[in-house]
């Protein structure tokens, strides 16, 4: 036997959740909402999947989900426009040419577990179609199609998610007891959220460890149990819940989110890749990444100020040297090489010791095996001068072996960046570290560290391409100020 997953809602009416994520990807309490689907599909034993997508349908295939191995199973992804009517995608797929049965659902709603109990009921009855049924909503069935059911044709459409056709009462049985969520719009996505987690829907349950009683976490997730106020939470992989933080009554924050110092979360959804800033508080919202949607009145807020709310992005660790930057670098290097007499002349007239002493500070390559970011550090050499421009000019060289990006955070030593604490502290680990930056360019190397890492912080969160090229050009143009030629005291 095999299935066929009608996964290809537009998804109009969860946006702005929707603008860069297909329906079936959305989470629900830690998983994709396709999971739960395959996950109770493979329970019964049914592991040849066909998936027909639609808006972004290019992620669900590239997606964790990928081919099925992971649950020893078999996926085959077809596109399709976008809410077709289930009878006209049918005979493009030819499913049925070697005599198998094929099990047709939706797998961008969410349902209990009821394929195994559906199958076992199926059995004992004749013909060559079968339905179950969840309630009242006809998009939330199941329909076998057996070998001889040559026009499956309105049955099939019941499963059309826009206009879906009542289920044939001679074919239909219900399922007792079980739950449908077909999530319709925003406050019935952040319901079935919070429904799920507190036991409220049959036969589901949140994964992870238990941290604490009502308390659950993903897979390296960091959350301390006083955080929990009251009520139950889980939290999502990768994520981390400062210990002053408060959760209370039902709260479901999803993987890769930082929520930081004295931040406050009731009975809301956050998504992840999200940033909850110090004291920020939330109630009977879903926030992903700079949007909050009040789902009690329907409110979109659109957080401008990432030090409330923000995206950490999908990226981890430290972004990858570019090709581009190395190149650049060392076309520089070569240009500045008429400078360096100079700064060796003047690095000997300052008679202050060592020409070119050095430092160690954290840059872009990749940490060895065992070994903290922080830890990982390269020796960088300055001129022994107080001439801004003629200082650095050794610093092109770490840009030509990898360890620095022309743009980007300022290096820290690897004691200052051990010193970090503060979860907003972090934030600059998003961005490459680079010879030139904000604050590079404008503040002095003295300035105190605390400065330095709220600026880092603040282009961490805006870097783009664009304003790269800004900082790279402010840095051309200091080769003739003469302010950067001046000595410092």
């Amino acid at each position: 036997m095999r299935a066929l997953i009608f996964a290809d809602r537009i998804g109009a009416e969860l946006a702005p959740l929707t603008d860069k994520l297909a329906v079936s990807l959305l989470p629900v309490a830690g998983k994709e909402l396709l999971v739960y689907t395959i996950e109770d599909l493979v329970d019964a034993g049914v592991r040849d999947l066909v998936v027909v997508a639609a808006a972004h349908g290019e992620q669900v295939g590239a997606s964790s989900l990928g081919d099925g191995q992971r649950w020893g199973a078999r996926i085959r992804y077809v596109l399709s426009r976008g809410e077709e009517t289930p009878s006209s995608v049918w005979p493009r797929l030819n499913l049925m040419a070697d005599a198998e049965a094929v099990l047709v659902l939706r797998g961008d709603v969410l349902r209990s577990p009821m394929t195994r109990d559906f199958l076992e009921h199926a059995q004992s009855e004749a013909g060559t179609s079968a339905s179950y049924s969840v309630g009242a909503d006809p998009r939330g069935s199941l329909l076998l199609l057996r070998p001889g059911c040559t026009d499956p044709g309105d049955l099939l459409d019941i499963l059309l998610w826009d206009e879906p056709k009542p289920t044939p009462a001679e074919s239909g049985r219900a399922a007792a007891g079980a739950d449908l969520a077909c999530m319709e719009d925003l406050p019935a996505f952040h319901r079935a959220n919070l429904d799920l987690l507190a036991g409220r829907f049959k036969g589901l349950h949140v994964s992870g460890r238990s941290v604490a009683l009502g308390l659950s976490a993903g897979r390296k997730a960091m959350v301390y149990p006083k955080s929990l106020k009251q009520g139950v939470a889980y939290i999502g992989a990768n994520s981390r819940v400062h210990p002053d933080a408060e959760l209370l009554g039902e709260v479901v924050i999803g993987d890769n989110v930082v929520v930081d110092r004295a931040a406050t979360i009731r009975d809301s959804v956050i998504l992840p890749h999200t940033y909850v800033g110090e004291l920020v508080e939330v109630a009977n919202a879903i926030v992903s990444e700079n949007q909050l949607i009040r789902v009690d009145t329907g409110a979109l807020l659109k957080i401008s100020e990432a030090f409330l709310l923000g995206n950490l992005g999908a990226r981890s660790g430290r972004p990858r040297m570019s090709q581009w930057d190395r190149i650049t670098g060392l076309l520089l290097l070569v240009l500045s090489l008429p400078l360096w007499p100079a700064a060796a002349a003047s690095a000997a007239l300052s008679g202050g010791g060592m020409l070119l002493p050095g430092r160690v500070l954290v840059g872009n390559r990749a940490s060895p095996a065992g070994q903290s970011l922080a830890t990982n550090g390269f020796v960088v050499r300055h001129w022994n001068t107080t001439i801004p421009i003629l200082r650095n000019l050794p610093r092109l060289l770490a840009v030509v072996q990898g360890d620095l990006r022309l743009v980007g955070v300022s290096p820290l030593t690897p004691d200052e960046s051990m010193a970090r604490t503060e979860d907003w502290q972090m934030v600059r680990d998003q961005a490459p570290v680079g010879l030139l930056g904000p604050t590079q360019l404008n503040l002095t190397e003295d300035a105190p560290l605390e400065e330095r890492l709220l600026s880092d912080a603040f282009y961490a969160r805006e870097q783009s391409r664009l304003k790269d090229t800004g900082y790279l050009l402010s840095g051309l143009r200091m080769l003739f100020s003469g302010e950067s030629w001046r000595r410092s005291a």
